[in-house]
């Protein structure tokens, strides 16, 4: 029975020694004599809990009795006992006898001020470990606390040893050394700043790079904003709070509720581009600002993260880009034209069989060129906000039919299958949203590999009609749903062999919005993705 009652605690003491590592629990209570100790866990958090997993040197916490109360998995390799039998030990259980006296020393110093020294350790095979350890006293919660960061220098030591054997080189032995304790000292210096460091690190940091930086609750109210933002717009904390919208531009504040709103129902990272307010001179400049959501363990989004970035001058360059492009585009329009004519004039007279098949091959070429070129104009047109077009009222199901029975023709390989739901009236230009669809659809296709099924289906929701084409294909990661429908963003995909400029989504996702529609994607890696647009619908008159 007693065994059954040890072998129950020591169960436990490994459950909570691993909910310690994991950061699963903040704080312990430790009976000690007739009183409960609570030791919280606060200011070891779990950022800085994975970093003293991952470090090379050992590190381990003590209490006023010596007794340790943390200790990293290098450390117990180290000294060649398992993990859940180091926490509790004494520390001076490691040290050889001899050594105490001056381990007690160099501890006793630690919790005045930061001290450090040489001591050798002894491992499960009585073999001496050679450490370097640097101790700082820690203000905890529930008190103080001693952190001793121990560097092995066996292979120092050994070195060492080796240079002394050769008088010839004594001296580059001791410059040598001498080296290698100054980067020791420097890296235990680096390693001990970064494991204590409070949030105020972070805002050191964020107060000395050249982007603005800020982070919000989950409800996007905001908690901290970095001396950039400050400096930019003119606004200290409270104001930034209650008047950002003046700082905006009015273009863009629509667009940026949607954006947030959309990232909170979806609890996924955001980009976009919008103009901020210099307080300097009053004038609007272009920022590309990224949000990522801050989860906890349950995959609850607790906080958002971003920064914004001043890309006015990118955004200048990228005019005069589109400029080139637009005018390119125009002036390659007219010969291409001409030149279609002609072919087609050869083409209608009786050619020998060579030229014949040359011909059609040459018409081929030049309607994929006249599309290419029509991309261009479209994408400048976006751009520029002229993209206009007649619209009428038709029902969205029958397009929808077409484009299905199409696309049977083209991709014979291809399963496709319908769910269409019927009279979804909408008002819009028949020609382009055919334009887009057969964009997902080609899409779909071309990230198939394996399993070639396309699902189309339409469906009405609420005020909205929906469109979606869903493939069976490699996926899309979270950074790629991110910039799918940017211009000229192409996926990397060792598996796919990209073709065209990466203009299909851009221009797709333009013509939905001159419908007051939204483009969407659903993806995860190897196992497809969903595209979809929805648009309002038309509600018939009853009169």
């Amino acid at each position: 029975m007693e065994l059954e009652e040890l072998r129950l605690k020591l169960e436990e003491a490994n459950e909570v020694i691993d909910a310690i590592r994991s950061g699963e629990i903040d704080a312990l209570v430790v009976k000690k004599e007739d009183v409960h100790q609570l030791y919280t866990l606060k200011t070891a958090d779990h950022i800085y809990r994975v970093f003293i997993e991952k470090m090379k040197e050992g590190a381990v916490t003590l209490n006023h009795e010596g007794i340790i109360l943390y200790s990293n998995s290098q450390f117990a390799s180290l000294v060649g006992v398992p993990l859940t039998e180091v926490i509790g030990l004494p520390i001076t259980d490691f040290i050889p006898a001899k050594f105490r006296e001056p381990f007690k020393k160099i501890i006793l110093k630690g919790w005045q001020s930061d001290s450090k020294g040489e001591i050798p350790f002894k491992n499960k095979k009585n073999e001496l470990i050679p450490f370097q350890i640097s101790v700082t006293a820690l203000e905890l919660d529930d008190g103080p606390a001693l952190s001793i960061i121990l560097t092995d220098l066996t292979a120092q030591k050994e070195n060492e040893k080796q240079l002394q054997l050769k008088n010839e080189q004594v001296e580059q032995a001791r410059q040598k050394v001498a080296q290698m304790n100054g980067e020791l000292e420097n890296t235990v210096k680096e390693r001990t700043r970064d494991l204590f460091m409070s949030r105020e690190y972070f805002k050191f940091l964020a107060d000395n790079i050249p982007v603005i930086v800020w982070t919000t609750k989950a409800n996007r109210d905001i908690d901290y904003l970095n001396k950039q933002w400050f400096e930019y717009t003119g606004m200290d904390i409270e104001q930034s709070k209650t008047q950002r919208s003046r700082l905006l531009h009015p273009d863009e504040l629509e667009m940026i509720e949607k954006a947030w709103d959309n990232a909170i129902n979806s609890q996924t990272a955001f980009q976009f581009e919008y103009r901020i307010k210099r307080a300097s001179d009053g004038r609007f400049r272009w920022h590309l600002v990224k949000g990522e959501p801050l989860k906890d363990e349950s995959g609850q989004v607790i906080g958002w993260f971003g920064t914004s970035t001043d890309i006015e001058d990118q955004m200048k360059q990228l005019e005069k880009k589109d400029e080139f492009i637009s005018i390119a585009s125009h002036e390659l329009k007219t010969p291409l034209t001409s030149l279609k004519g002609y072919i087609e004039l050869i083409g209608e007279t009786e050619l020998p069989e060579p030229i014949d098949s040359y011909v059609v091959k040459a018409n081929s070429s030049l309607n994929k060129l006249q599309h290419l070129i029509n991309d261009l104009l479209d994408v400048s047109k976006i751009k520029a906000g002229k993209l206009k077009f007649n619209t009428s009222v038709f029902d969205l199901s029958d397009l929808v039919k077409n484009c299905i029975e199409n696309c049977k023709l083209v991709y014979p390989s291809f399963k496709i299958t319908k769910d269409i739901a019927t009279n979804i009236l909408i008002s819009g230009n028949e020609e382009h949203l055919e334009q887009v669809l057969m964009n997902l659809v080609n899409n779909a296709v071309k990230y198939s590999l394996e399993k070639k099924e396309i699902v189309i289906s339409t469906e009405k929701q609420g005020h909205t009609a929906k469109v979606s084409v869903t493939d069976f294909g490699v996926g899309l990661s979270s950074a790629d749903q991110t910039k799918i429908f940017d211009r000229f963003y192409q996926v990397e995909n060792n598996r796919i062999s990209a073709s065209g400029l990466g203009m299909g989504l851009y221009i797709a996702a333009g013509i939905i919005k001159e419908h007051n529609g939204t483009l969407s994607v659903k993806s995860e890696l190897g196992k497809g993705s969903t595209f979809s647009f929805s648009l309002p619908l038309v509600v018939p008159d009853k009169t």
